[in-house]
Formats: structure tokens, C-alpha cells, sequence
């Protein structure tokens, strides 16, 4: 059994999944399609695609099977609601959406139309998640209490040429997107061992310095000048956790850029930018190389020659041992993989729910959790940290 599907959205990331849906054998067709068609022809040639639509609504009205909506990270609630409606299996990359009434319209197409929605969160396989969920799902912490996740990425370091690329003359506009609008690399790595939900936030904005014209409130299409902040929440269930979302920190994100802690009644887990430790009332164990995925490609291969250099290394991990890998197909064997080693997992998630009519790992509902939290601090922010409830869609269905 396989599916055709549609790439929307032909830039420096797509092509990693493009090359993962090429391989995969519950795959048929992929075209690709782009507000800029040289890009969709380079995605189409680069990877052997079958071809490529002159627009969006070209891909609705087509008979294609599904979409994976790689656009503007702001722009996915309602491109992703258009293509359930039109009968579509939608790919998401994060965030799910930007606001509680985009997320809200995603659940209730993805009920109404019985279709499959995943949201592509990498952290929810990094590698310290993944030992997390294990340890918790085994009982080794105790009572979990307390956890933090931080995706701390300078802009310095791939974010510049990132938004150049994707927003033209105007990329200054863009690229003060507001950290907390962007909080799934942190709750989701949290959220996706923890398994809870937040109830209530508190939040801290830093307003930024450099005066390059970034994080400038007369030009962000956002009006944000927020680079940094810092997100406290509560969880049901009783405990917290905090999140970092920085934009301008010293600190080397392009060897980790998501890392997580998770603490205990018996035992506790942390992790740096080189080294994780697992601890408890005896002493600690160094997990560092269970969790450090295997280098799968050079940064400099030719494959990536479309990608910013400082954000190359996001795309060439391999596999961690903490990854149970027996589940994906053979043809991923030795191909590249992103993220500290989630792409193929991602990849593959997609393509079993669309075939088995299953709910994926993350489904509408989980997405939700993984992304409106962030959205609720933003505003906690924007009131000077006053706490916010934060509204919740529930479990999803059995």
C-alpha cells in the first residue's frame, strides 16, 4: 500500500524529508510545489520527484493523497486546515499553529474528517526524550516533579542566513518571529517523556540590544523585540517545568541546540551541550555515548549544498543507540539523518499512520500541548509575567 503526496513548501529543509519519502516503500508519487517555482523544479530534480504543481490550490484540487507543509512557520494553521478540508493526510512541520483558534480548527477538521494529522517535532526523538520516556514509563525517577527544556539557538549561528533565504528583501520582518511562538523544540522534548499536560505559565521577555533592525518593534511584522525568554509552567498532575527559548546566547547550538532535565523523588537526569548524566541518591552515570547519535554524512557533502552552512550539522546526525530502530525500513539503512537522529523516525511515523489508519505518535492533540503553551507565555510575557491558564483539547481519541 502506498500514497501520493505533495510538498508544499520547497526550502532548505524539505528536501530532507523528500529524500526520506522517495526511499520509503509506503510512498508512491511526490511532487512539490512553491510560492517561487525554481525552488519546487531544484526540490523535484534534486530528488527524483514526479513532478511539481503551479500552486497550492493546484494541490487541493489534485488527487494527490496528502501534504507536507514545510511554508513560513507562521502560515501552517490555515494552509493545513484548507488541505484537510479538501480531503488530505497533512505533514506538518512545527509549529502546529499560532494562535488558540488555529489549533482549535486543526482538532475539529482532523475529528470531522477522520484524516491524519501529525505535527513533525524533532525533539520528540531526541535522544534524552527518548531515555526519558523510558526511564519514567519504567518508574526510575520516583515521582517526576520537575523538568526543563531549552532550545537555545543564536541567531548568529544559521538563523540570519535561514530567514534571508525564506524571506527575501523583507527578511527582517520575519526573523522576529517570537522565541515563544516557536516553543516546540523545548516543551514538546519535555512533554514528549513527561506524559502531562501544562495548566498554567508564567513568563519573562528580554526585549534585544543589537539594533540591527532584528527584534525592532518598527519593523517586525510581529511587533516583537523579544530574542530571549523564559517560560515556567505548571503541569496537571501537580509539578512544573521550565523552558529557555534564546535567540542571542553564547552557547554552541550547532553541537546541541535542544537540551533536557528531568528530576525525581529517586533519580534525576541532566544534560549539556557535550555530556548527559543520570543520577541518584548513590552517585551519577555518564549516558552520554547511549544517547550521542553517530555522524551519518560530512557536513560538506554536496547533497546539502542548498542548506546554510551553520545549519549543516542539524542535517547530518545518524542514529542514537538509545534509538530502536528495527521499526523503520530497510532503504533508511544508511541514509542521513537530522535532528540528533529524528528524522527517519518523523519520516516513517507519517507514512504508518496514513497506511494503517492509525493515529500518529503526534497527533492533533499532542501538537496542541506541544504548541499552545507557547503561546500562552508570549502573552504572559507581553503582561509583564502575569500567570495565564492554559486551555487544553483533551486526550486524543482511542
Amino acid at each position: 500500500m502506498s500514497f501520493s503526496l505533495a510538498i508544499v513548501g520547497a526550502g532548505q529543509f524539505a528536501g530532507q524529508f523528500a529524500k526520506l519519502w522517495r526511499l520509503h516503500p509506503g510512498v508512491g508519487d511526490i511532487f512539490a510545489t512553491d510560492l517561487l517555482p525554481e525552488r519546487a523544479d531544484r526540490l523535484t530534480a534534486d530528488h527524483d520527484l514526479a513532478g511539481t504543481f503551479p500552486s497550492f490550490d493546484a494541490v487541493l484540487d489534485s488527487d494527490v493523497d496528502a501534504v507536507a507543509v514545510f511554508t513560513q512557520r507562521w502560515t501552517h494553521g490555515p494552509l493545513v486546515v484548507r488541505a484537510l478540508r479538501a480531503g488530505k493526510h497533512v505533514y506538518s512541520a512545527v509549529p502546529m499553529a499560532v494562535t488558540r483558534d488555529e489549533i482549535a480548527a486543526i482538532i475539529e477538521a482532523v475529528r470531522e474528517t477522520g484524516l491524519t494529522y501529525m505535527m513533525g517535532e524533532t525533539s520528540h526523538y531526541n535522544p534524552a526524550t527518548v531515555y526519558a520516556r523510558e526511564q519514567i514509563a519504567a518508574g526510575a525517577f520516583g515521582r517526576l516533579f520537575y523538568a526543563e527544556g531549552d532550545y537555545v539557538h543564536d541567531m548568529d549561528l544559521g538563523f540570519y542566513e535561514a530567514y534571508q533565504y525564506s524571506g527575501g528583501e523583507g527578511w527582517k520582518s520575519t526573523a522576529s518571529y517570537p522565541p515563544l511562538l516557536y516553543p516546540t523544540h523545548s516543551v514538546g522534548g519535555v512533554l514528549g517523556a513527561w506524559r502531562t499536560h501544562a495548566v498554567s505559565v508564567s513568563a519573562i521577555g528580554v526585549k534585544d540590544e543589537r539594533g540591527d533592525g532584528v527584534f525592532d518593534k518598527e519593523v517586525s511584522q510581529f511587533d516583537n523585540d523579544f530574542s530571549n525568554a523564559t517560560a515556567l509552567f505548571e503541569v496537571a498532575g501537580g509539578g512544573s517545568f521550565r523552558t529557555n527559548e534564546f535567540r542571542r546566547v553564547g552557547y554552541p547550538s550547532q553541537i546541541r541546540e535542544s537540551r533536557f532535565r528531568f528530576f525525581g523523588t529517586e533519580a534525576s537526569f541532566e544534560q549539556l551541550a557535550t555530556v548527559s548524566h543520570w543520577q541518584d541518591k548513590e552517585g551519577v552515570k555518564d549516558v552520554t555515548e547511549h544517547l550521542e547519535p553517530k555522524r551519518a554524512l560530512s557536513p560538506d557533502d554536496p547533497s546539502l549544498a542548498h542548506v546554510a552552512p551553520a545549519l549543516r550539522d542539524a542535517f547530518t546526525s545518524g542514529s542514537a543507540p538509545v534509538h530502536d530502530r528495527s521499526r523503520l525500513p530497510e532503504e533508511f539503512r544508511n541514509v542521513t539523518n537530522g535532528h540528533e537522529g529524528s528524522h527517519h523516525f518523523l519520516a516513517d511515523d507519517f507514512v504508518t499512520a496514513v497506511n494503517t489508519g492509525t493515529l500518529p505518535p503526534v497527533n492533533a492533540w499532542l501538537a496542541a500541548r506541544y504548541t499552545l503553551p507557547g503561546i500562552v507565555a508570549h502573552d504572559s510575557a507581553l503582561k509583564g509575567g502575569e500567570r495565564l491558564d492554559i486551555p487544553d483539547f483533551g486526550d486524543a481519541p482511542a
